[in-house]
């Protein structure tokens, strides 16, 4: 069954890249950018993280925090910020059930060929915590700019 907007978000805990569970709930009140990815260090997902890196200033100007969530382990996590000095908190869903939950893990085709995997996939969640926006097999150039429009776009209502 697929999210829709406007629907309560699912919640979840998860381990970050400290080992500290982190809630969705911790963050009612703020706009959370949660966005699902692949596998650290490799190149698209690096390049996302760091249009979300550098474009952090101006997301949380606008009220929102960002939650990178992808099934690797939270030292890999731990790995990743430090090498490329990222400024928000990765979660690692080892299991994939947050993934599954936001439908962000199925059946993907490349090459012709069909294997489950990650579906980058980013949600925009209200301070309500319900569901403002889904971004679907999401492409990593521009998509930093979708967000802050979308943002800004919330935000003036």
């Amino acid at each position: 069954m697929e999210l829709q907007i406007k629907e309560e978000a699912p919640l979840f805990s998860l381990p970050n890249q400290d080992n500290a569970e982190i809630s969705l709930l911790n963050f009612r009140g703020s706009y959370v950018v949660l966005y699902f990815y692949p596998k650290d260090k490799t190149p698209g997902c690096t390049t996302e993280a760091c249009d979300f890196r550098d474009s952090m200033e101006s997301l949380n100007a606008l009220g929102a925090v960002v939650l990178g969530v992808s099934p690797d382990s939270t030292k890999s996590h731990q790995n990743f910020i430090n090498k490329e000095s990222l400024n928000f908190t990765l979660l690692s869903d080892t299991n994939k059930e947050v993934l599954k939950m936001y439908g962000a893990f199925g059946v993907k085709k490349l090459y012709g060929k069909e294997y489950e995997g990650v579906i980058r996939s980013t949600f925009l969640i209200d301070p309500q915590g319900k569901i403002a926006h889904i971004w679907k097999n999401v492409k990593v150039k521009g998509h930093i700019e979708e967000v802050r429009e979308k943002l800004e776009a919330l935000r003036r209502g």
